[in-house]
């Protein structure tokens, strides 16, 4: 059974920073691309940053140059340290797993798995 849980969530205030982790457990062989979404109130959910096996990266406009997305190949993990934050950064983050490869016991299979979700709130 493959998870993705999120952590590192919380309250802060504004100008203030958090790092937030994504862990993979499983039978995984490998994970293509790892990213980070979020969803405040009353939006869609948008895309924050995405990183590939390869450390290449993409941001969203409103977050560049502040968040930073890292991945930790071998741990299946992800992480996303977010510096300068801004109330409108307030959302659910989630984390998301494109082309996960597992192993079960009837072979070898690939999926997209999201995480269960971790609140950041930014006052001002």
């Amino acid at each position: 059974q493959v998870q993705l849980v999120e952590s590192g969530g919380g309250l802060v205030q504004a100008g203030e920073s958090l790092r937030l982790s994504c862990a993979a457990s499983g039978s995984i062989v490998s994970i293509n691309a790892m990213g980070w979404y979020r969803l405040a109130p009353g939006n869609q959910r948008e895309l924050v940053a995405t990183i590939t096996s390869g450390g290449t990266t993409n941001y969203a406009d409103s977050v560049k140059g502040r968040f930073t997305i890292s991945r930790d190949n071998a741990k299946n993990m992800a992480f996303l340290q977010m510096n300068s934050l801004k109330p409108e950064d307030t959302a659910v983050y989630y984390c998301r797993a494109d082309g996960l490869t597992y192993r079960s016991a009837w072979g070898a299979y690939t999926r997209d798995y999201w995480g269960q979700g971790t609140q950041v709130t930014v006052s001002s």
